[in-house]
């Protein structure tokens, strides 16, 4: 059978637990059921919500799932939350924790079109965590001052670079001309080092021109788009990766997202929204905020977002987790810890702030990855090299 199982973390006591979840059960599906005539009883059975389960979690919370049937529901993510969590999202203290999916409900999305194991052949990059940085205080900054970054990055050892999430289409930096300088850039870069360097560029506009836009990225030779998906939804992550004409992996950025995953009494989970759903829709790569850094998440809810991205699954490839936000050279030895080499290190300020510079910075966590990857304490590492000692100094670390 195919159907979609939604699972809530909800206001609820112990003596009307199970008259609440029959009640969400019927009254997200077919209505009414109790007062209905046996014929249309009949009718409606397989239109029905199912409990699947029904329990207290503390005093006053419980944890209900309910089945629905993909009878009642056109296969595409909007009407899926809409029936799951759409005017239930409005009914008090209640969160969407998890929606499991049947195998017949999964094979009508792309899931990553690349996924870890693409990207990794993208940048030469194995056996090991990648390495992105960002490009910072680009706003009023001309394409000269996009390319010297660019290139510091590159030659830094970086092995992604994408644009800052709010760097959108301007006279400065136009997308037709940000590309083509950012390419050059890393063609010089790769000239004097051998190593390969990826762009990320952000696209942006309005809905309906989306398609047009990655079109043009595509066409002027861009390696990957950044996509801002919670506000602009991820039904168009999904159009954007199922067009055979954008043939690049897609980054999630989660900007906005925490309009919805911030609570611990409404919205949506971290790990379903950043990663099962991310992951389904398209997504190759999904930044979130690591949780040690300066937007810090709970510890388990970043581990629930990468365990939803790279867990074995039949139907999709794996993607990317990218833990951010205040990420410094000091921290690698947790990340690694944490979300192991399928992953991304992303740093901004850890990089740009390195007192040598961006290209300073970039060989600092590549000495600290290669130190923890040959069980070597950074500050033994650090003894042998100048760029990972000034960064320690400067920031810490083991």
């Amino acid at each position: 059978m195919s159907e979609v199982i939604a699972t809530y973390l909800l206001e609820a006591k112990p003596e009307s637990l199970e008259k609440k979840a029959e009640a969400i059960a019927v009254g997200l599906t077919v209505g009414s059921w109790t007062n209905l005539p046996a014929v249309e009883q009949a009718q409606l059975e397989r239109h029905k919500g199912r409990v699947v389960e029904a329990k207290m979690e503390t005093n006053n919370k419980a944890r209900i799932s309910v089945e629905y049937p993909n009878l009642n529901f056109s296969n595409d993510l909007p009407a899926i939350l809409t029936t799951t969590f759409g005017k239930f999202s409005l009914d008090g203290k209640v969160r969407l924790i998890d929606l499991a999916f049947s195998n017949e409900v999964k094979k009508g999305y792309p899931g990553p079109k690349f996924g870890i194991e693409g990207i990794r052949e993208l940048t030469n990059a194995y056996n090991r965590p990648l390495l992105m940085s960002i490009f910072k205080g680009v706003i009023g900054r001309n394409l000269s001052s996009l390319k010297e970054q660019m290139k510091a990055q590159a030659l830094g050892g970086i092995d992604i670079v994408k644009d800052d999430e709010i760097l959108f289409e301007n006279d400065q930096t136009p997308l037709e001309k940000r590309i083509p300088v950012c390419q050059e850039a890393l063609r010089e870069s790769y000239e004097e080092t051998g190593k390969r360097t990826l762009h990320a560029v952000n696209l942006t506009g309005k809905t309906m021109e989306l398609k047009d836009n990655a079109y043009k990225a595509v066409e002027l030779g861009a390696d990957l788009l950044l996509f801002n998906t919670f506000a602009y939804g991820l039904d168009v992550m999904q159009a954007l990766a199922e067009d055979p004409n954008i043939p690049l992996p897609i980054m999630a950025h989660p900007a906005f997202s925490g309009t919805m995953i911030s609570s611990p009494d409404y919205g949506v989970s971290p790990g379903l929204l950043l990663g099962k759903l991310a992951r389904m829709a398209g997504a190759d790569l999904v930044l979130f905020p690591s949780p040690y850094g300066s937007v810090a998440m709970a510890k388990e809810e970043t581990q629930a977002i990468a365990q939803n991205l790279t867990s074995e699954e039949p139907v999709f490839k794996k993607a990317f987790p990218v833990p951010s936000a205040g990420i410094h050279p000091g921290l690698t030895p947790k990340l690694i810890a944490d979300f192991g080499i399928d992953s991304i290190i992303n740093a901004g300020g850890g990089i740009h702030g390195h007192p040598g510079g961006a290209a300073a910075g970039g060989k600092a966590f590549v000495q600290a990855i290669d130190a923890v990857l040959n069980h070597k304490s950074l500050i033994e590492a650090a003894a042998e090299y100048q760029e990972l000692a000034q960064a320690i100094e400067l920031w810490g670390g083991e």
